[in-house]
């Protein structure tokens, strides 16, 4: 199920007729575009880097700081959600499929937006966790007392960023630093680029699971007074295509003042979290009125959810919270403070904790019943 793959639009037509199933009577396959997944574009930004530190130790500073620079941004661009001007100009169009359901009281003026995403990643060595399984059980102590990620793309930003600078001050050893840190990045993304599309059982047909879930438990128990739309994004592992599509199309349907979206991501490890903020570049923290609500509304339902995490990667909620609209995000973790199988092949559905999927669609029911019940 990569993206714009015939896996991700199957995945997509099995997910509407299951929705179906589930009662709801107002279900849409949406095709959008998209430019495909981002480790050939991050693979060529390195590329480039490395390029232009060589050329900058060779002498040549103006070209070389050009290129260190032209790296640079396009890694802003893309990884920071930026206009996506890069990838428009050098990777081919292709297709897209969003799931959009909607049910609930179709008159009501408040929208309960809750998302999910259907395509699944390339895995590569960069996400192997046994280094890091094996210092927890050395040193339990210390990583559960770490609850924001280290900074994973700041590296790749690193490469370009020194190129620049020597070239601005005629540094070689700062060119010979960047040229280090950009062939590194050519290495691990190009690694993830060649490497196969992983099954995606955790991330994130586990939330998938809890959009089902969901439609089933308001065709149980319907809540009047809030409209309910359940979205199932395809090309989130592009850095957020999907998503960005579908806001651009519903917009218009969906004010900010009356309308909410609840994110799930990867809710099949064991411990359910909500995330206070999220940013691979700088960190961006989620509408803290929301997140009080979900947390509230969790802990009356008797949902445990913990608090405090933060994430430097992307994921959809970070394109409807910079348009304005509040927005909490839901993911899972492990004892040391990692998504189970994340991005590897083991990432099968026999390795899902399903009591935290359960407890997932619980939570986004509650935030139902809040948010139809003011």
């Amino acid at each position: 199920r990569g993206p714009c793959s015939p896996g991700e639009r199957q995945a997509a037509e099995w997910i509407a007729e299951r929705l179906r199933a589930a009662g709801v009577d107002e279900v849409a396959l949406e095709e959008e575009p998209s430019w495909g997944a981002f480790p050939p574009t991050a693979t060529g930004l390195s590329a480039l880097g490395a390029l232009g530190a060589r050329l900058s130790l060779s002498g040549r500073r103006l070209v070389g700081g050009a290129l260190s620079a032209l790296a640079l941004a396009g890694f802003l661009d893309e990884v920071a959600n930026g206009p996506r001007i890069l990838r428009r100009v050098v990777r081919r169009r292709r297709t897209t499929v969003n799931v959009v359901a909607k049910l609930g009281d179709p008159d009501a003026e408040r929208t309960l937006v809750v998302l999910a995403h259907h395509d699944a990643a390339q895995t590569g060595f960069l996400f192997d966790q046994r280094a890091v399984a094996a210092f927890h059980e050395r040193f339990p102590d210390v990583i559960p007392k770490i609850k924001t990620q280290p900074p994973m793309w700041w590296p790749a930003f690193a490469g370009p960023a020194l190129g620049v600078l020597a070239a601005l001050a005629d540094r070689r050893g700062a060119s010979r630093m960047a040229l280090v840190f950009c062939l590194a990045g050519v290495v691990v993304l190009g690694d993830m680029w060649r490497n196969r599309v992983v099954p995606g059982a955790n991330d994130n047909l586990s939330a998938v699971a809890a959009l089902v879930a969901l439609a089933e438990l308001l065709r149980e128990r319907p809540q009047p007074g809030l409209r309910v739309w359940l979205v199932s994004a395809g090309a989130e592992e592009t850095l957020q295509d999907g998503i960005r599509a579908f806001m651009d199309r519903h917009r218009e349907e969906l004010p900010p003042d009356r309308t909410w979206f609840l994110n799930l991501d990867t809710i099949g490890s064991p411990r359910l979290v909500m995330l206070e903020g999220e940013g691979p570049v700088w960190m961006e923290d989620f509408d803290w009125d929301f997140r009080q609500l979900v947390f509230t509304a969790a802990r009356e339902r008797g949902v445990r959810v913990e608090r405090g995490f933060r994430a430097r990667a992307s994921t959809d909620a970070i394109i409807p919270h910079r348009q304005g609209y509040p927005t909490a995000n839901v993911t899972s973790v492990n004892d040391y403070h990692h998504l189970t199988h994340y991005h590897l092949p083991s990432d099968t559905p026999e390795n899902l904790h399903f009591d935290t999927v359960r407890e997932g669609a619980r939570l986004a029911y509650a935030v139902v019943e809040r948010l139809a019940n003011p």
